[in-house]
């Protein structure tokens, strides 16, 4: 009892650094002009699998609840949706996000948004169905299940999961082809796609020594400079020289 009250109190530990982090991305899309790009949807797809794993992870923080899931499907289906699913869509959503820089080319949208989707679905897909096979008791790393007469009530979500597995990894193909295609053959790029304020949205697309060509650019105004009324265009790059009466911050 003493060692499952320390695994509950450090378990749920965890969750306040964790809560705090969920609502800092979604307060940081607050009232934001919020654009659909492939990125964007990366970046809140994570938020979205973050969130969603959490949840359970509050049933694995209880002793109770987790004697009975404990080294099941259920632990898979949680701890995978957290760190495997969150962790990818915020590796995809970077290199939607920093391609033009990287490559000076744009990715295809279109390929982009169905590369999301398919990872999404299929993502959920996989996991979320190992919650009620956990449930029904089927622990992990067992490669043949179908040899236990009490896991014969899993086979049908298996398949389905299988399915799903397939699918995915078979969109993941029009992510390759979008990278090394656009790559060589993409859009040329602008100087600053996304509308970003910050310094390195200022450097030319043709990389030089040194980052900028001739003298350093000089930073008179900090990186959120969004929506400012003093200002036709909705971003203010940090490189625009402040107004007269303008507080600086």
């Amino acid at each position: 009892p003493f060692l499952g009250a320390v695994f509950v109190f450090t378990t749920l530990l965890i969750a306040i650094p964790s809560a705090v982090k969920a609502f800092n991305y979604l307060t940081t899309l607050w009232q934001g002009n919020i654009r659909m790009t492939p990125a964007m949807l990366f970046s809140i797809g994570l938020v979205s699998t973050f969130v969603t794993g959490g949840v359970t992870g509050i049933i694995l923080a209880d002793s109770a609840l987790d004697v009975q899931v404990h080294d099941t499907y259920f632990v898979v289906a949680h701890f995978h949706i957290v760190m495997g699913m969150s962790a990818i869509f915020g590796m995809l959503g970077g290199v939607y996000h920093w391609f033009p820089k990287m490559f000076g080319r744009m990715m295809n949208t279109k390929m982009g948004y169905a590369h999301f989707w398919i990872t999404l679905v299929c993502g959920f897909g996989v996991f979320f169905p190992m919650h009620f096979i956990g449930l029904n008791g089927a622990p992990r790393r067992y490669y043949a299940y179908s040899e236990f007469e009490y896991l014969q009530a899993t086979v049908d979500l298996n398949v389905l999961i299988s399915v799903f597995a397939i699918v995915g990894a078979i969109g993941q193909v029009i992510f390759l082809f979008n990278f090394f295609y656009s790559a060589f053959r993409g859009q040329r790029a602008v100087e600053n796609p996304w509308k970003s304020n910050t310094l390195e949205w200022t450097t030319p697309v043709e990389h030089v020594h040194g980052n900028w060509p001739g003298a350093l650019p000089v930073v008179h105004r900090w990186p959120y400079d969004y929506s400012n009324p003093s200002y036709e265009e909705d971003f203010v790059p940090q490189t625009v020289p402040l107004k007269e009466g303008e507080e600086a911050h």
